[in-house]
């Protein structure tokens, strides 16, 4: 029954949105997002944020029979999500020294935690971190058309981003959450050789690590954007090193582990956008059976179509293989398929409403009892953004 009414107000807000599209032309040309005025600014700093609240209902228990999350924010089954509460503190001039600090406040921190920063034992997804987490510190240097960090910062890698108002659905791709890290800790060089094409290299701890687990042990970094045209563009990332095959629980086995990420971003119209996403990955030591490599991969694809000022429409599907259990612990082919539906009523808020539709290959997710289990899970959720 709430699934149907959860389809319901979808089905209610989308209807809404093709009235305004057809009472509103859509704008001769597309505007570019503005950028959010700071809300306070000291020796070039700019302080930006945004509040992110939403309501989340799952007709399964959230987990894999592994006992592993079986979405990256929201998991609770019935639940108001208080996610995150971001605030960044930003100076990073082409030419000059300046630097970035983000910090998120809310559920989100726990899941995005870095090793080093929580209880080594526990890990973030038992609120280890309470609920603070320091995404982003780093030293920044311009030299144009060099640039240089040193710090905290995010992965290169994948479609999507933590800052949720950096995406277009409200719940986050598998590929987000399960082929791709979150957060590097270490230097990052960028040479911008001309306006269409970057080349990034950098060396750190490894993923989602503050400290290393060996301290010997260092991940590289390697990456390039190209746009040959304003309608489509490309950017691809290398990263390997040796990781530990588990943070939590602690593992003494190491291997190498490599990952291949390519996004690809295509301006249809003025209104339409396509992106495709493609990861693969691997891990020494992380198969099934002792010595064994794992390895994973999957494809993302995002339809976003811009109605008007205040409507926007965006459609997700994925296919995600882990065929040796090292990312979700099930030998699995996962797919899922999002519809989001957004309003902004004014510049600065945006209302998102979702149903969602995963699937695997086997009786993967459990249900609601927490024992039984079943091959489909269900979702709806309402986000409201408040950006500043």
């Amino acid at each position: 029954m709430r699934t149907l009414k959860s389809a319901s107000l979808i089905a209610a807000l989308a209807a809404a949105a093709l009235n305004a599209s057809a009472q509103t032309p859509p704008p001769d040309k597309p505007a570019e997002p503005p950028a959010p005025e700071p809300i306070f600014s000291i020796g070039g700093f700019d302080l930006t944020g945004h509040l992110d609240a939403a309501y989340t209902h799952l007709n399964g228990f959230g987990k894999f029979v592994s006992g592993v999350n079986d979405r990256v924010f929201d998991f609770k089954r019935s639940d108001a999500i208080f996610h995150a509460l971001d605030l960044q503190l930003a100076k990073t001039p082409d030419n000059g020294f300046g630097g970035l600090v983000d910090v998120t406040i809310g559920k989100d921190a726990d899941v995005i935690a870095a090793y080093g920063t929580i209880d080594k034992d526990k890990g973030p997804a038992n609120g280890a971190n309470h609920y603070f987490d320091v995404t982003q510190a780093y030293l920044h240097y311009g030299a144009a058309p060099f640039t240089i960090i040193a710090g905290k910062y995010v992965t290169l890698a994948g479609a999507e981003v933590i800052k949720s108002d950096g995406d277009t659905n409200y719940s986050r791709s598998i590929l987000f959450g399960y082929a791709i890290p979150f957060t590097h800790t270490g230097v990052r060089a960028t040479w911008k050789m001309s306006d269409s094409l970057s080349l990034i290299g950098g060396v750190n701890q490894g993923w989602d690590a503050l400290e290393a687990p060996k301290s010997s042990n260092k991940t590289v970094e390697l990456g390039a954007t190209f746009a040959p045209s304003k309608e489509m563009s490309f950017a691809a990332v290398y990263y390997g090193g040796k990781e530990l095959v588990t943070n939590y629980p602690k593992s003494t086995v190491s291997g190498t582990r490599h990952l291949i990420d390519v996004v690809g971003t295509f301006t249809v119209s003025e209104q339409l956008t396509l992106v495709l996403n493609y990861d693969w990955g691997s891990q020494e030591q992380g198969g099934l059976t002792p010595g064994a490599k794992a390895t994973w991969q999957g494809i993302a694809g995002y339809v976003n179509y811009s109605i008007n000022d205040q409507w926007r429409v965006s459609l997700r599907g994925e296919y995600f293989d882990d065929k040796d259990a090292y990312r979700t612990g099930v030998v699995q082919k996962w797919k899922e398929a999002t519809l989001t539906v957004a309003y902004m009523p004014v510049k600065a808020v945006e209302i998102r409403g979702e149903v969602r539709q995963d699937k695997s290959d086997i009786a993967a997710f459990l249900n609601t009892d927490g024992v039984t289990f079943k091959d489909n899970q269900r979702s709806f959720g309402l986000e409201v953004l408040y950006k500043f």
